[in-house]
């Protein structure tokens, strides 16, 4: 239950999820918002892989709920940092958990698409996850630690996020906006990678929502759809009325280093595709076509393209 008393923590709240669900609930409820990355007034310094400070933190705010959300998600750099992956999504996770079973407060874990290997098209809430970088398999460990640790968690498997606006975007719809800015007229787009965005504004909802009405456990988090990270790029060009003035070519990952010069040398998944077969069936329909909310989120902001 979430009320004007209810009082939640959020690690990691200085990001593109963090910012959209410190947005939703900050006039629902109490949110003591924190990060190591302290971009915003509203954020204090928490390091989740630093126990102590996780523990004292937690007691001197009493939360009823701990939303985690810190992670390192850069797959590049989780491959060539890998203790450094493991310290800060698995044992960070493993850190809250702990806190949060000594002093019986329920937990929300922010998993990812990336736990499965890619083999099957589409992945089920119910699929064995085995996951084929170090970010999938440091976020995985958390997860693992999560279940291990406590009986009252949700955990949360997100798909390709897209949200935060030009300040926080990281991600690929940012990247392609990117070279819009400047100034390429021609587009590189793998064609064989598939998957199904999230959109932040509305994985906050389906949080809100599934801690209201559902049993403890874990959950896709998607957008209806989905499709291949050019079937996204042509999208993008579409909605900001580019499409006959850039021109986007498919390609195969292979040929990535050939017409990209970022670094995309760590493994990913032939597909990250996933249907929420557990909102679904639990009443949750909250989650809308990909297609929507990405027309949403780039009609927010002026991304200095035309």
């Amino acid at each position: 239950m979430i009320d004007k008393k209810t009082k939640i923590l959020i690690t990691g709240c200085g990001g593109m999820l963090g910012e959209a669900v410190y947005n939703h609930f900050k006039d629902k409820c109490l949110i003591f918002a924190t990060d190591i990355d302290i971009n915003e007034p509203w954020l204090k310094y928490l390091d989740v892989t630093d126990y102590k400070k996780v523990e004292e933190t937690t007691k001197k705010i009493n939360p009823d709920y701990i939303f985690h959300l810190a992670a390192l998600t850069d797959l590049e750099y989780c491959e060539k940092n890998m203790f450094e992956a493991f310290k800060v999504n698995a044992m960070g996770a493993e850190n809250v958990a702990l806190v949060c079973r000594r002093l019986d407060i329920p937990m929300v874990y922010i998993s990812t698409a990336g736990v499965f290997n890619g083999e099957k098209e589409v992945y089920f809430d119910y699929d064995i996850a085995n996951p084929i970088n170090i970010y999938g398999k440091s976020k995985y460990g958390g997860e693992m630690d999560v279940k291990r640790i406590l009986k009252k968690y949700f955990i949360f498997r997100p798909g390709w996020m897209i949200g935060g606006g030009p300040k926080k975007d990281k991600k690929f719809v940012n990247k392609i906006i990117k070279q819009l800015q400047a100034g390429t007229k021609e587009l590189f787009v793998v064609d064989d990678k598939m998957g199904s965005p999230t959109y932040t504004y509305d994985l906050a909802r389906i949080i809100e929502a599934v801690i209201m009405k559902c049993p403890y456990g874990s959950y896709n988090a998607v957008c209806e759809g989905g499709g291949t990270r050019y079937d996204v790029a042509k999208i993008i060009l579409e909605i900001l009325k580019l499409d006959n003035k850039v021109k986007i070519k498919k390609i195969k990952t292979e040929q990535l280093k050939t017409y990209v010069k970022a670094d995309f040398s760590a493994p990913r998944p032939n597909s990250e595709k996933m249907i929420n077969i557990k909102l679904k069936l639990r009443g949750i329909n909250i989650p809308r076509d990909w297609k929507i909310c990405l027309n949403e989120y780039l009609n927010k902001f002026d991304w200095g393209v035309s």
